[in-house]
Order: C-alpha cells, then structure tokens, then sequence
C-alpha cells in the first residue's frame, strides 16, 4: 500500500439516518438497490422503502409478509422486482416468491398510505425446480419487456426465468455448477454478473470455490470454468467494461471471457466491491483493529482517491452521481466526487503535474481542460531549466495552446533547436500559418540544416504539403535556396512563381522555355501572358512558337480536321498576348503574320487585322498600341494616337537609343504588305472589311499612305476625296483618269466629279490648256454642265485663253440651234393637231351626225332596225350589243387604257421618292419637271372625266 499515493478527490456530501423517525424503519435493512433516482430498501419484515434525493424518505409498502430477500429497480421501466417469504399457503408449495411492482400505478391502501401495484407473482420453485436457499439475485434487462432473472441458490444451480414476466410469457431453465463442489457443501452461488456483447449474452456465476462463465446463446447453455478460487458474498461486482471484479484477502482479481486478468493486491478481508465511473470501491475489514476501511481507488493512475474509516457496513449502492454506505445501525454515508478543477488544484500545489495529466486523461476530459495541465506542467518544467522536457509538453498541447505563447519563450538563439521541433509539430498537424512556416524556414536557413529543410520541403509523393507554399517559396528565394523553392512551386503548381525563380534569380531562360512546354494549354497561356515580356526578350523565336500552339492547338487540329469559328472561339485569342510584345514590336508582326496564314476565319480577325496595319504603316516600329481594344475604342483615342505618329513622321527618326529597323527597303515592303492588307480584308462582296476603317483612314493619313488612302476613299464610295488626293498631290493625270474611271454615270459613277475637276482647273492660276480641253470633252459627251456655267468657272484661270473653249462653245450653240429648230417645228405640229381637235370637239357639240354605215360593224351583215349609232360613226345591231348598249365595243378599250393611263399617273405624282429620284439620276432634271407638268399630274386640281366626254362615245 505504500507505493499508492492518496488523494482526497471525494468529499462527504451527506450524513446521517436513513429516516426521519424511528417508526418508519422497524425492521433491519436485509437488502437494497438504485435506479431512476431512487433508494429501494428491503427489510425483513416485508417492508419496501423508497428514499428520494438526499435520502429523504418518499414512502413505504408492504411488499412480502414475512421478508424481503432480493430487490432490483429497474433502470428502463419504472418496475420494481423483489423477491422475499410470503405466507406459506401449502406445505407442498414454498413460501419464497417473485413479485414485480410497477411504481407508476399506485394502489389505495385505505385512507393514508398507498402501495405500488403489484402486476405479477411468481412462485421460484417448482416441481421441476427443487427448493434451496436463495443466496445472489440479478436482473437484465434486454429488451422491454423481457427480463432475464437469475437466482443463485446454495445447492449450486442457477434458477433463470426469462420473458415478459408482467404477463407471464416466460420461460424457465436451470444452470448447474460442478457437482463435486456441492457434494462438498462449497457450491454456494455468491456472486452473478451479465455480461452483453453485442448479440452475445453470458453469465458470471461465483461460488466460495470456482468462477464460470456460461453462454446462454447456446443450447443447452455451455459452461466453462474460469478459475478454482472462488469469493463471498458482497465481494463480487462488475465493472464498466463487463469484467468480474472478485475481492479476496490477498488481492481484487478481474475476470473476462479469456479467464482470470489483471489483480491488484490489496490486502484485508474485502467486505463489498463496486466500481464508480472508473473507481474501484472497496470496503476492507482490519481484523485486528475491527475496524472498516472504505477506499476508492484510481487503477489507471495507481493512486487511492479516498480513503476513510467506516463503521460496520451492511450495503452500498451508487446513485444521483454518488457513493452511498448504509451502515449497520441504519445511517448512512453519501460520498461525492469532487470537481476536475479542485483535484488539480490540489495537484498542482503539490506540483504534481504527471498525475494531473494522467487524471486528466483517464477521466476522459476535454481537450481543452487536458491542454491547460499540459501547459501548466511545460511552464514548471521551463521554471526549471528543463527546456528539452518542457517542449515535450508544450507540442502536446497544439491545437489547443496559441502557438505564439511557445514560440515567444524559444526565440533566445540558444533554443532555436526545441523551437524547430514545436513548429514542425505544428506543420505535422496543419496547423501553422504562413508567419510559422516563415519562421520554421527561418529556423533551417539559420542553422544551415540542408537535410531537415529538404525533409520539410520535399515530403512524400502524394503528401500534400502542410504550410502555405507562397509563404516558403519566398523564404527559400530570400535565403538563396532556389532549387527548394523551385521544387515547392512545382510541386504546388504555382507555375507563376517557378517560372519568376527560372527567369528572374537564376536566368535559365531555355529550362523556362522547356516548362511552359510542359504544361497544358490553359496553364501555358496564363504563364505567357505573365512573363512573356521576358520570353520575348531573350527567346522571341521559342515563344512564337508557343503562343501559335496555344493560339491554333496544331496538334489538335490535326485530329480535328479543317477548324470551325466555334472550335477557334474557344481558344486564346493573339489579341490577349499583345502586351508582352511591347518591346518587340518586330516580333508581334511575325506572330500576326504567321497567325493570319494558319488561321482565316479567327472569331479577334478585326483585332488583329487593325494591329497589323498598325505595324504596316508605322515609319519605325515602335509606338504605343491603340488597336488592342478592338473595333469598340474611342474616337479621341485614335485622333491622339494619329497626332503622336504625325508627330513621329515629321520628326523623320526616333530616338538613338531605339532599334534602326526602319530601313527604306522594309519601309516599302511594309507598305506593299499593308495595302495588299486593305484589299485582301475588304473583298467586292463584302459590306463591312475585317478591320476598323475609321482607324485604317486614320493611319494612311497621318503616315501619308497615299495608295491605302485612295483604295479606302474608293470602297466607301467618298469619291469627292479620291479626287481630292489628287489634287493636293498636282497629279493631274492621274485626276482625269481617276474621273474617267469614277465619273462615267453610266457605270454607277458621279457624273458630278467633272464639275468638281473643272472647279479646280479654273482656279489652278496655271495653263492646263490640255487637261480642261479633255475634261471639256467628257463634260460635253455627258451634257454634265451648261455652257454658261464652264464659261463662269474657267475666268477664273487668268492663264486661259478663249481658244480653249472657243470650239466647245461652238459646238454647243450650234447644237442648241438644231434642238431650238426641232423644238419649234413639233410646237406648230401639236398646235395644229391640237386646233383639229378643239374644232372636232365643237363640230360635235354643235352640229348632227349622219350616220350613212349600212352593215353592223360586228357582224358585217346589213344593218336593220333595231340598230343603235355611237358619236364614234360606229353602228350595230341592237342583238349585237347584246346587254351592253352605252359603249362601242371597239372605242371602249381605248379610252379605258387612256383612262388608266391617267390614273397612274396621278398616282405615280404622289410618289415624290420616285420623283426626286428621277431629277437626280437624269441627265436634264428640267426636262423631268417639264413632263410631270405636260403630262398634267402636277397641277393643283385634278379634273375627272366630264359627263359630256362619256357621253361622246355613248350612244344616244
């Protein structure tokens, strides 16, 4: 006993009687349980008490006549099963019987007591079951209803009744122990014990001189003995872990299935064993002293809890989270455990920190709880200079322990050692932040520890790594451990920062060039679009390459086949790497040019196609680009962008420190190519080109690309300004063959272009004799301007002569002199036709008609009566006609077809877009005006056929 420390863990709760008065306990307590929050005593008087928290009595019944033997409150059903001596009815029959109580249903007893009712009774024993004295009693419940209920009895059987006992559905069965033990008067069953194990169901029997173990599973139930040494009574329990605890004089012994396990000697007559939430509780007798001692002791951490003189202890019972010792004489001893927090204090005075932990975790506290001892017992330990064991506890307590409060005491150089080893831990765990892994690498680079930090850094193949990989690369890159780095990036797949390592500390330009390779496409393209300024620096033919696998995905097209818009828009795009080429614009004008070749139907073909007459046109190959945000950019921008080239051209050069590639023979192919550009991106049957024409125009102007000026003009049909380039540029033949091609009116010219030309010969203040005499000509043929106006806009020229007009003037009034003749010879014609008319018109109003036909002009035959004559000298017979009598069938469609001639063209007057369309289109737009107003639609009022008109081709 020595070797045990002890502890005073438990307190006295409560002390005193079992009752309040005298009266209520008369006979002696034979027996006791718990359950439900409740004391049951049986006394042997048949009396059955009930006490409530704090041992106050609740109230009594009268359970058996004579005594109560056994009793058991049942922990799932409010259900009380006693066993004791009735009244013996019969001497064939025994007095000894099972009754089951359930205590929700009370009974009245007469005015001023109750008793539970009794919903059962059982006679133990039967014909079949031999009377014997009943000397251990255990109850299981399996599964309410059902009980299982053994009765040990002296003789060395086991009496078990098995069922729903309220109802008596049961069964009954009997267990035997060795017979050689009760021919020997030592079979007496002082112990039991069930032991559940999942389905398995087993039972402990103990006598003074064996310990079985059955298996009721089986049929018959089997047995097997587990030891030859036996126990008495009272000294038999069973502990959380369904193992037997026997007490013997020498030591506590445990039993399981396997037979006899662990023993703890203590010495002493063991009166009762228990167990309590992990204790074990023994009541030892001295015989010398004749005294009892009540101890509870700590197995797991070798130490007794409590320890206390008793009087002469008749039971004890565990409940409402208590040890309960009923004595003798009937008082009672309530012990209580005190809290975690008052046990450590108490150890902790003592600095008995290994204990405190050991108790901490044997009671299964929390984590939390545990970490605080733990921390307690590395702050005495550090106290002491033990800084190796202080770590020890402290790496204990991650998780729990802020990591800063450690880490604070271990920054001194000297324990930089522990220091490394808790933040490993911390790693180990996932717990650091990027501030430890900081400071772990810290801690290797310091102590030039190579072979941890590549422990650290390179973990197994699969492991993930457990610290921030930003954090580390940094480090490793501050400390010049470039290839751990390196290893932690690659590893991670920050491919970013392996390639920064590759391009920016160790300048291995080809191993850069040879990852991007490597990775898939998506990875590719984010890392060009990152470094790739540096790519194009010192490896521009590699990354060309690159940019047109990820751009085009050769590979993939040569499974595909031909590529489709739809596949294309689903790749990057040339337009979202034009920012590395910043430098390089050489280099972008290949990639473009190699991009446009391979791909003709790219979704960024307006983009790219504005890029490259960017560089096209550039004198020098080095400007800001404008062109990147694609068609959508502001017009200021372009008109900011254009000043700073115009700029660039009027300086002639750039800067020294610029690269010389602007070589007149590059100049000019640039400019073949860029034209040749225009054309290609803006076919005939094409509305719209593959680039932005406000900014082509924009840059042909400010480069004074004359050739893209004119192509542009042209297509959008701004025919004003074709020729307006030639004359800024004095290119007068080429004016007039510009006006040849676009002037002729019968090819869907401007016929307007000559007057334009004309204009600006007449103020050239120059001799351009030849040039107006051709444009004269062209001007004639189309009858584009009258004479008098050539006449006004050629004085202007004080440097021509009236030679140069004198035949076309000539020509011209005698051509107008023909036209008047012809004019007036049809005048007198219409007047005369008209004259015969107006006469006719009259003659008809005025004077009869004689109507001399003879024959019907529809028949021909002779005309007889009936007959009917029209004002158009036309006769028929009446039969003839038919129904229709008011129109001559041969004048009628006539005059209907110049009636509906009539009408279509008031109609067609209305129509002013058709009007106006034809004064613009026709050579002569007077002559348009003159025939709406002969033909009679212009007119304000509008005059519909007369009564008397009808009536000269009706008849009369």
């Amino acid at each position: 006993m020595y070797q045990w420390r002890k502890f005073e863990f438990f307190e006295e709760k409560l002390s005193g009687k079992c009752s309040t008065s005298s009266d209520q306990i008369e006979g002696n307590i034979s027996c006791c349980s718990s359950g439900r929050g409740k004391i049951v005593l049986g006394c042997d008087d048949g009396v059955v008490l009930l006490l409530d928290r704090g041992l106050k009595f609740n109230y009594k019944f009268q359970a058996h006549a004579s005594s109560v033997l056994f009793l058991q409150q049942l922990k799932k059903r409010n259900f009380l099963v006693t066993v004791g001596e009735d009244e013996q009815i019969s001497p064939h029959f025994s007095p000894v019987c099972l009754k089951v109580f359930d205590l929700d249903r009370m009974q009245e007893e007469g005015s001023s007591t109750s008793s539970p009712e009794c919903i059962q009774i059982l006679r133990i024993f039967t014909n079949q079951f031999e009377e014997a004295k009943i000397t251990s009693f255990l109850v299981l419940e399996e599964a309410p209803p059902i009980l299982l209920i053994a009765i040990g009895l002296d003789n060395g059987c086991i009496y078990c009744i098995q069922g729903d006992i309220a109802r008596e559905r049961i069964k009954r069965f009997k267990l035997e122990i060795d017979k050689n033990y009760y021919e020997k008067g030592e079979a007496s069953v002082t112990g039991l014990g069930f032991r559940v194990d999942g389905q398995a169901l087993q039972l402990f029997a103990v006598t003074s001189n064996s310990v079985s173990l059955f298996n009721l599973q089986t049929q018959p139930p089997s047995r097997q003995t587990l030891d030859h040494i036996g126990s008495g009574v009272g000294s038999v329990a069973m502990s959380d872990r369904s193992e037997l605890i026997i007490g013997r004089t020498e030591a506590v012994y445990f039993y399981d299935i396997d037979g006899r396990g662990p023993c703890w000697a203590f010495e002493g007559e063991k009166k009762f064993l228990g167990w309590f939430r992990g204790y074990l509780l023994c009541v030892t007798a001295d015989q010398k002293s004749n005294q009892s001692t009540f101890n509870i002791y700590d197995l797991k951490n070798h130490l007794i809890a409590h320890s206390i003189v008793v009087k002469e202890v008749s039971h004890m019972l565990c409940e409402w989270g208590n040890i309960i010792l009923i004595m003798s004489d009937k008082s009672a001893l309530c012990i209580g455990e005190k809290d975690m927090e008052s046990k450590l204090d108490m150890l902790f005075k003592k600095n008995l920190y290994t204990v405190a932990i050991n108790l901490v975790q044997s009671q299964q506290a929390d984590a939390a709880a545990t970490a605080e001892v733990l921390r307690k017992y590395g702050d005495h330990l550090y106290g002491k200079g033990e800084y190796d064991d202080s770590m020890a506890q402290y790496i204990l307590t991650i998780g729990h322990l802020e990591p800063s409060y450690v880490i604070q005491k271990f920054l001194d150089a000297q324990r930089i050692y522990n220091l490394t080893n808790y933040l490993e831990k911390l790693h180990e765990k996932g717990l650091a932040s990027k501030d430890h892994t900081t400071l772990l690498l810290n801690c290797y680079t310091k102590l030039k520890d190579v072979e941890k930090l590549d422990l650290f850094i390179k973990s197994e193949e699969g492991v993930e790594h457990k610290f921030d990989e930003e954090t580390a690369i940094k480090v490793c890159r501050a400390a010049n451990y470039h290839e751990h780095a390196m290893y932690v990036a690659k590893k991670a797949g920050r491919h970013e920062l392996y390639l920064k390592i590759l391009l920016e500390d160790l300048g291995r330009y080809e191993e850069a060039m040879q990852y991007v390779n490597s990775l898939e496409p998506s990875q590719a393209g984010v890392t060009i679009k990152e470094y790739g300024r540096i790519f194009i620096e010192h490896k521009p033919t590699e990354t060309i390459e690159i940019l047109m696998r990820l751009c085009t995905e050769e590979g993939e097209q040569a499974n595909r086949g031909p590529s489709s818009r739809t596949y294309m828009s689903m790749l990057p795009s040339p337009v979202d790497f034009l920012n590395i080429f910043i430098h390089n614009p050489q280099a972008l004008m290949e990639f473009l040019e190699k991009y446009t070749d391979k791909v003709k139907d790219s979704p960024a073909e307006v983009e790219i196609h504005n890029t490259l007459l960017e560089l096209y046109l550039s004198p020098d190959l080095d400007f800001p680009s404008i062109s990147q945000s694609g068609s959508g950019e502001r017009e200021e921008d372009r008109l900011t962008f254009a000043a700073s080239l115009s700029k660039s051209v009027s300086n002639g050069t750039t800067g020294d420190n610029l690269k010389d590639i602007d070589d007149e023979k590059n100049r000019q192919e640039r400019l073949r190519k860029g034209l040749l550009l225009l054309r290609s991106a803006w076919l005939d049957d094409q509305e719209e080109p593959l680039y932005d024409v406000d900014l082509a125009i924009i840059l042909c102007e400010v480069t004074n690309f004359k050739e893209g000026l004119l192509f542009l003009y042209e297509k959008m049909k701004l025919y004003k300004e074709v020729i307006a380039c030639y004359m800024q540029a004095h290119d007068h033949k080429g004016l007039i063959a510009c006006c040849k091609r676009l002037g002729d009116s019968g090819q869907g010219g401007d016929s307007s272009l000559w007057a334009d030309v004309l204009k600006y010969f007449g103020e050239l203040g120059e001799d351009c004799s030849k040039e107006v005499k051709e444009i004269l000509s062209f001007i004639e043929r189309d009858d584009i301007l009258p004479p008098i106006v050539v006449l006004q806009t050629l004085s202007r020229n004080p440097c021509l002569t009236l030679s140069v007009i004198k035949d076309y003037v000539a020509r011209k009034l005698d051509r107008e002199s023909k036209q008047i003749e012809e004019d007036r010879r049809a005048i007198e014609k219409y007047q005369d036709e008209t004259s015969a008319m107006r006469k006719e018109i009259q003659d008809l109003r005025t004077n009869a008609r004689i109507f001399q036909l003879s024959k019907c002009t529809a028949c021909t035959f002779t005309l007889d009566l009936p007959a009917v004559h029209f004002m158009c000298m036309h006769s028929f017979h009446q039969r003839c006609l038919g129904d229709n009598e008011k129109e001559c069938p041969e004048c009628a469609p006539e005059y209907r077809a110049v009636l509906e001639m009539k009408r279509s063209l008031e109609q067609n007057s209305k129509n002013q877009d058709q009007f106006f369309h034809q004064v613009k289109s026709a050579k002569d737009g007077f002559s348009v005006i003159a025939e709406y107003f002969g033909k009679g639609i212009m007119s304000k009022t509008s005059q519909k056929p007369t009564t008397d008109a009808l009536r000269s081709i009706n008849g009369f």
